[in-house]
């Protein structure tokens, strides 16, 4: 028996939707009104089917509806369409309803063949989703089969997860830890991307020479980079930048793949870089002038334009009339000043580094390292005793270097916040401090040197935790965001530092407040474990380092950030705030403190050079501007003019910030270049706006959307109105509070056995509040309960096929019919990347349709859809 998809048939006594996956006599069939979770294959040589056949709506009184049963039965047909029409067939399937600003990188993409494009809007807007966007409309028209998403190792569980429960697109995660587990699953020959056709892949780990050619040979024909600009180079090093460059670049050069990157930092102040991240767009991209200025460089504009989405906040919060709640930052400075313990050790250690680096003996290579030891030891004691400790017993890293070139290259990797780096991983190890090296440590003064770093090694293991004063004011701070109702992250620099707080939290706060640490110590999913299990506690204290402060979304959980260390990189600083100031915060306000120490120099000069600069301009400009590509050798000229600087001991403690000779120079230099980069982002805004994509045109495809497939709005009226007419209390006062205690027990079945609950519409959501979408399991389960209900002839289900009211709205009598449409669609694709031969892909799309005309049928005259979606809300008058 040859039955084409799309049609109805009747099997196992319910009727079923042919899908396009059957073949000849297996009949891959879906529940009509059913989810795809039901899908089932039945051998037509083994069970009997036959053609659906159903009875005309009945004219019976007893089973006449309506407005309001007719509604519902339309709203539910609406809800349980999974492959839609279109304009955008994605839409049916995915459990998020995306705000109107992020339909534009997907309209962008469906202009390109192959998609080339870079989303680079600000942080906090919700890139993750556009790209996935993207993804799940290609896959839904046959576009694409495999997808593989590329990003820094901390963020793959992250990505997995949105692209299962917003997207239903199931991916595995390939890192060190699963790649041989999943390699297991393969037949002999195979790699697990052919096999496993959605993943999710940490680029450090496909990144090497031995994985590299495996993952090239058979990658997915659509690829997400995650953080892009972390595989941009500029062509200094040739180190993990350079290889992460290289794959993309290898993947970038099949004209038939189609590529989407994600970053909100894609411009880091170095053109050269940018450049190359721009040639994965299109290779003719590496040419592009510096300035695209001016009428004469238009059309090069419009081209590049065409390829990059770059948005702020500001630009989007009030898109297309719709408000997108972003929350409100409040942001305050406090300081603290060392106590005589404290500062005697701090000055002590400052004599220590300032005596390093003046010895001007040995080579340039030897006199770097010992550099790099004393800027190592300054920083850990701007953070903690802990680290400091840790820092004196270590041996520096730049120690490991074989030139002086290479140690400098060590030493800032070790201890500045380089952001074009390895993202965040293995930067909260403190740096060692050990001028020595293994052939140093033998002669008289290697002995004496390392007595006087074990000496002062223990006299930070000594200081009093109750005498440190930082520490003891980030508790009285912390506590007071407690008490204000706040659940705040405390960022650290370091794991010492942030074990040595969380322990202190611990002690200090009441037993009901949690506090968990997490650290580069953990692996990426156990650190994932960790934050969700703090979250399950009503209040809590996150503390971690900057393992988590790139691409990690905990706006969920957590509202308050706390620096307990400064971040040497204010783009770095401002990308831990980013972890809780997002789209999707619970919370109408969310909390900034700056912690800094009053006579603690370090922390003097990065607060008023970097940081308070770097906000000054994003409150200019409304985004982030990444700090001027020399920014870090900026801040190392800075330090060294503060350990260069001879120290007079009767010099007193505002003396000793007064080096401004040097000092005001380099800042001047630093501001210089800051507001250099604030011009090059207002420019490139300014010619990247993206103005080919009309305000209009976004309205005119989302509203088309929304009437194929229903919109939130929708859902919610749908679901009140449904379950209110099955007997259940539901109480509506800005979330919705149900209560099924009085309904059916076939509906609560249907619901999955719920009992209660408290639901919300659109996001952000509370912790104990569910945000209910159209593919939600409570709205598919309830809509295909009132389809079920009202289509059985012996049911008495509240949606109705027929109805009628009377109304003084309408002149004559007025038929408002609900039509479902099936189409089978039948495409063809390559057999395989680059092949001419070309393979016939069926797909099935579905559109519910409701049209309306004036008179009898005989002499119809049709309404247009406007005024045929107004009789749905006509009330009865008599």
């Amino acid at each position: 028996m040859t039955i084409s998809p799309g049609s109805l048939v009747r099997a196992r006594n319910r009727e079923w939707v042919v899908l396009p996956e059957s073949q000849d006599d297996l009949l891959v069939l879906r529940p009509l009104g059913g989810t795809d979770d039901e899908v089932t294959g039945i051998l037509t040589s083994l069970e009997k089917v036959e053609p659906a056949q159903f009875d005309l709506p009945t004219a019976d009184p007893r089973k006449t509806g309506d407005n309001t049963s007719c509604r519902l039965l339309r709203d539910a047909t609406r809800l349980s369409v999974r492959a839609g029409a279109g304009p955008f067939r994605s839409f049916a399937r995915i459990a998020v309803e995306p705000r109107p600003y992020q339909l534009v990188p997907l309209i962008m993409a469906l202009r390109l063949d192959p998609v080339r494009l870079l989303i680079a809007d600000d942080v906090g807007i919700g890139k993750t989703v556009e790209a996935a966007l993207i993804a799940r409309e290609l896959l839904d028209r046959g576009e694409v089969k495999r997808l593989a998403v590329l990003c820094p190792p901390p963020l793959a569980e992250q990505w997995r997860d949105e692209l299962r429960d917003k997207f239903h697109i199931q991916a595995e995660v390939v890192l060190p830890g699963t790649a041989a587990r999943l390699e297991r699953e393969c037949l002999l020959g195979q790699s697990l991307f052919e096999v496993h056709p959605f993943t999710v892949v940490s680029l450090d780990f496909i990144k090497s020479d031995r994985r590299r050619a495996e993952f090239l040979r058979t990658c997915p024909e659509f690829v997400i980079v995650d953080e892009a600009h972390t595989c941009a180079f500029g062509g200094q090093t040739r180190g993990s930048r350079h290889q992460r460059y290289q794959l993309v670049a290898d993947l970038s050069r099949d004209p038939t793949r189609h590529m989407v990157l994600v970053t909100a930092t894609p411009h880091s102040g170095n053109e050269n870089a940018f450049r190359s991240l721009l040639s994965l767009l299109d290779p003719e991209f590496a040419d592009l002038p510096v300035d695209l200025s001016g009428p004469e460089r238009q059309k090069l504009r419009s081209r590049l334009a065409a390829h990059l989405a770059q948005r702020r906040r500001i630009d989007i919060q009030h898109y297309m009339e719709a408000n997108t709640p972003f929350p409100t930052r409040v942001e305050a400075e406090v300081s603290y000043k060392l106590t005589p313990e404290y500062k005697q050790f701090f000055d002590r250690a400052l004599r220590y580094a300032r005596e390093t680096v003046m010895d001007r003996s040995g080579s340039q290579y030897r006199r770097r390292v010992r550099w790099w030891s004393a800027l190592a030891l300054l920083r850990a004691l701007a953070s903690s005793p802990a680290a400091a400790a840790a820092t004196l017993r270590n041996r520096a890293a730049a120690a490991d270097a074989q030139s002086a070139q290479e140690a400098d290259e060590l030493g800032r990797r070790s201890v500045l916040d380089l952001l074009d780096e390895e993202s965040s991983e293995g930067m909260d190890v403190v740096p060692g401090s050990n001028i020595g090296d293994s052939t140093d440590g033998e002669d008289e003064a290697g002995q004496s040197l390392q007595r006087r770093l074990l000496d002062m090694a223990r006299l930070a293991s000594a200081l009093d935790p109750s005498k440190d004063s930082k520490l003891q004011t980030a508790i009285k701070l912390i506590r007071g965001l407690i008490d204000d109702g706040c659940q705040p992250i405390v960022f650290c620099r370091f794991i010492q530092t942030a074990e040595y707080v969380a322990a202190a939290l611990r002690k200090a706060l009441p037993a009901a407040v949690e506090v968990s640490a997490v650290t580069g110590t953990l692996p990426p999913d156990e650190r994932e474990q960790r934050v969700q299990a703090l979250a399950q506690h009503d209040r809590r204290v996150l503390v971690a380092t900057d393992c988590l402060s790139e691409g990690i979304n905990l706006q969920d959980h957590f509202d308050a950030v706390f620096h307990y260390d400064l971040s040497w990189n204010p783009t770095r600083h401002e990308q831990r705030e980013g972890r809780v100031d997002r789209y999707g915060q619970p919370s109408k306000q969310v909390r900034m403190l700056t912690f800094y120490g009053l006579d603690n120099q370090i922390d003097g000069i990065v607060l008023d050079a970097l940081i308070r600069k770097h906000k000054a301009i994003r409150n200019d400009l409304g985004i982030s501007v990444p700090v001027p590509v020399d920014a870090d050798q900026v801040v190392e000229a800075i330090f060294e003019g503060l350990l260069l600087r001879e120290q007079n001991s009767r010099v007193n403690e505002q003396q000793m910030l007064l080096f401004e000779d040097f000092f005001t120079l380099k800042k001047e230099t630093l501001y210089a270049d800051g507001e250099a980069a604030l011009d090059r982002e207002k420019r490139s805004r300014t010619l990247f706006a993206q103005e080919s994509i009309k305000v209009d045109e976004v309205a005119r495809e989302l509203r088309a959307a929304q009437q194929a497939v229903g919109s939130g709005v929708d859902v919610a009226a749908f679901m009140r109105d449904a379950l209110q007419a099955h007997g259940a209390t539901v109480s509506v006062n800005g979330t919705m509070h149900v209560d099924l205690a009085h309904t059916p027990r076939a509906l609560r079945e249907s619901l999955g056995n719920v009992e209660h609950f408290t639901a919300r519409f659109e996001l952000p959501v509370r912790a104990h509040e569910i945000y209910l979408n159209r593919t939600h399991p409570l709205v598919e389960g309830l809509a295909t309960y009132l389809i079920d209900t009202a289509i059985d002839p012996l049911g008495d289900g509240v949606a109705r096929r027929c109805g009628a009211i009377r109304t003084s709205q309408v002149s004559r009598r007025t038929t408002l019919l609900l039509m479902r449409f099936r189409y089978h669609i039948v495409t063809a694709v390559e057999a395989r990347p680059g092949a001419s031969m070309q393979l016939p892909m069926p797909l099935l799309a579905e559109e519910c349709y409701a049209p309306a005309f004036l008179g009898a049928p005989q002499s119809a005259q049709w309404l247009d859809d406007v005024e045929a979606e107004k009789l749905l809300a006509l009330r009865p008058e008599g």
